[in-house]
């Protein structure tokens, strides 16, 4: 069932990871139609400061074997590193992110990725919309309450939805970095409108 839309068979479950070396955000989403979408579970993965990164990496490496146990997921939707000021920054994004395609890859799971201009843009039909935008775009597309928090958790949500969308519209048949179509421009200005 990887990579097939849930249209053509059932339900699709996607794990959005939102990658980092202090706090990885992980949302789970089933794609159960056209644009009709299940949270599964949402949260993050914290590491402790201070430690060796080969600690913190481990940390990473096992909680989220932990969580493909226990939720099964079809496929995994990425952050890809897109551009950092710093290298600081970059370089342990970059070891994080090594470490989750390694367990996607180790657990027999197609990896998807995705640069944040694509999400915003699959989400809310603007590639530059500020994080408030999105986070609305995923609480109104998953029929929340509320903003999901923390924000690293809303950020692997949004990864989740923008893959489900892009599989379903066959926008995205490969696993490498794509263009993502604009939706309609009255659903952003609806969300907009709702707060």
């Amino acid at each position: 069932m990887h990579g097939v839309a849930p249209t053509e068979i059932g339900t699709l479950r996607i794990l959005g990871i939102d990658p980092g070396t202090a706090t990885v955000g992980y949302g789970i989403v089933d794609c159960v139609g056209v644009d009709a979408f299940a949270c599964v579970a949402t949260g993050i993965i914290q590491t402790r400061a201070g430690v060796p990164m080969g600690d913190r990496l481990k940390t990473i490496r096992t909680d989220l074997i932990s969580l493909i146990e226990q939720f099964e997921p079809d496929l995994l939707a990425l952050e890809a590193i897109f551009f950092f000021k710093n290298a600081k920054t970059l370089v342990p994004v970059a070891q994080a992110r090594g470490v989750i395609l390694e367990v996607a890859s180790t657990m027999g799971l197609p990896a998807f990725e995705y640069t944040p201009m694509q999400v915003k843009l699959h989400l809310t039909g603007f590639g530059r919309a500020d994080k408030r935008l999105v986070q609305l775009t995923v609480q109104k597309v998953l029929g929340h309450d509320h903003i999901i928090k923390p924000d690293d958790a809303a950020d692997a949500l949004a990864l989740a939805i923008c893959h489900a969308r892009m599989q379903v519209t066959r926008v995205a048949p490969a696993p490498q970095h794509q263009s993502a179509p604009s939706l309609a421009p009255g659903d952003r200005n609806e969300i907009l409108q709702d707060e």
